[in-house]
């Protein structure tokens, strides 16, 4: 037989309840039916008991206050004395009957034989004329010693049947309490089943919902959003995957956005480039020395500018995860140097100076990548390193991976930027107070780029006094890589930070 499964999140609950439930408050009946059998029986036994005692006592009593009347006949000889004993003989017979209804059966016997000793006695006092003979005396006398002792029996067999009760209450608790035991036994898979049901069926669609949610903020839109559970859960999930739909279409507007914006600015750069070359070249005259000075300023400002597009593009292709890795054989201290040498009109005017440590290392990468990862940080270096500041650029190997340290010595980056200075367009408050602005998307094409050969980023303090960007990468990277993955961005993020 299988269970229909619960249309709402409310009705699983009500099903884990119910199974808690049920068995719960069959226990708790039970316990309450044993714990009031209980009480009845100990009340029982105590009133029993304490009726027994009274009795015992009143038997007693009236025994002796029936021997003392019959010696004062026998001395005094007075008809009233006789009447009495009656009368205490009676009250005798009253509390004996009365003790007999709730003996157990020895009790009964020798109340029996108090009856009858008592009836003998009767007949002897009654019977015989005061001042009798010592015989008779000595006869009544044993008569009330005997009786005495039966009373006594009388009250030995009550205490005995009184501990037997208790010992059956006793031994009925002990009963009633391993009953209980096992009932909270069976108790425990039930609620562990219930426990189990609660998990599977809601817990697991609560987990596959954080997932989604957190995949979306991190902007992972690469994963359909399927839940599986109650009704209400699944609508949920299905609102999520809308919404994942929505936030990926906007997505590829953005980087269709980009594409063509870049693409419509490449054009009149190429052509601004292209003239301003012709004039350092001298194809339309000779340029004087304030001339040519302004012709530099436009080609290095083209450089730029076409490295910002360059980057935009970059982006935009990784994003959509439209380009992979072209791995070349390749000398990376070359690279290096080129990479300095585009930057060499921005360092002279900031008078800024270079301490290049860069060892002979061999990479099997993506040339164009590296140089954009480069370009980048030795950009974003002049930018925040102050005049007659240092931009530091080592590399070194470590084993099958090399290091590339690029570092300035300007006012580092801010423990509040440092967990966005990834992120895609997100300039920190440093960089909105310089005069050279950026994109902000160039550390996070170095992220991507970096992440593409299965390499990390961080940020180091200590070693020098500004930002200090290290980067770690394979030597030989693999073909075909992979855009940056949310888990690696937060990776990095942990790292910044």
């Amino acid at each position: 037989m299988q269970w229909a499964r619960p249309k709402s999140l409310s009705g699983l609950m009500l099903v884990g309840l119910g199974l808690m439930a049920v068995p719960l408050l069959a226990a708790i009946l039970t316990a309450l039916l044993q714990m009031r059998v209980l009480a009845d029986t100990g009340q029982r036994i105590i009133v029993e008991g304490v009726t027994a005692a009274r009795a015992s006592q009143t038997l007693v009593a009236e025994i002796a206050s029936l021997e003392r009347t019959a010696r004062l006949f026998n001395v005094l000889n007075d008809p009233k004395l006789l009447e009495l004993y009656r009368y205490e003989d009676e009250r005798l017979t009253v509390t004996r009957d009365n003790l007999r209804r709730h003996a157990t059966a020895e009790t009964q016997r020798t109340l029996g034989e108090l009856g009858h000793l008592q009836t003998g006695t009767r007949f002897l006092v009654l019977s015989s004329p005061a001042s009798t003979s010592a015989a008779t005396v000595s006869d009544l006398s044993a008569r009330f010693t005997q009786l005495s002792v039966l009373v006594e029996q009388v009250a030995q067999q009550s205490n005995a049947e009184v501990d037997t009760q208790v010992a059956a209450l006793e031994a009925q608790t002990l009963h009633a309490r391993q009953q209980l035991l096992w009932e909270a036994a069976l108790l425990l898979p039930l609620a562990l089943l219930a426990i189990l049901v609660l998990a599977v069926g809601v817990g697991r669609p609560l987990r596959q919902l954080d997932r989604a949610i957190s995949e979306l903020g991190q902007g992972d839109f690469t994963h359909t959003i399927a839940v599986a559970g109650p009704h209400d859960l699944e609508r949920l999930g299905r609102q999520l995957e809308w919404l994942r739909q929505r936030l990926l279409d906007l997505a590829h507007e953005r980087n269709r956005f980009l594409r063509h914006m870049s693409h419509e600015l490449k054009t009149p750069l190429a052509n601004i480039r292209e003239g301003t070359e012709l004039l350092m070249d001298g194809a339309v005259g000779e340029l004087d020395s304030n001339q040519r000075e302004v012709t530099a300023i436009l080609r290095e400002n083209g450089i730029k500018l076409q490295r910002m597009i360059e980057n935009l593009l970059s982006f935009s292709a990784w994003q959509t995860s439209s380009v992979g890795l072209e791995a070349t054989e390749f000398r990376l201290r070359p690279l290096v140097k080129q990479v300095l040498e585009n930057q060499q009109l921005t360092l002279l005017s900031q008078r800024v100076r270079l301490d290049v440590r860069v060892e002979d290392i061999t990479l099997v990468a993506d040339r164009g990548k590296i140089r954009l990862i480069l370009e980048n940080l030795v950009s974003n270096a002049v930018k925040y390193s102050p005049k007659g500041g240092t931009i530091h650029v080592r590399a070194r190997i470590a084993g099958p991976q090399f290091i590339l340290d690029v570092a300035d010595s300007g006012p580092g980056i801010p423990p509040e930027d440092r967990s966005h200075i990834f992120d895609a367009f997100y300039t920190g408050r440093a960089a909105r107070s310089t005069a050279v602005k950026g994109t902000g998307i160039g550390l996070s094409v170095v992220l991507e780029f970096v992440s593409a050969h299965s390499g990390t980023v961080e940020i180091v303090d200590g070693e020098f006094p500004g930002a200090h960007f290290r980067i770690t990468m394979p030597i030989h990277a693999r073909t075909g890589g992979q855009p940056v993955t949310p888990v690696a961005k937060a990776k990095a993020h942990a790292r910044a930070a």
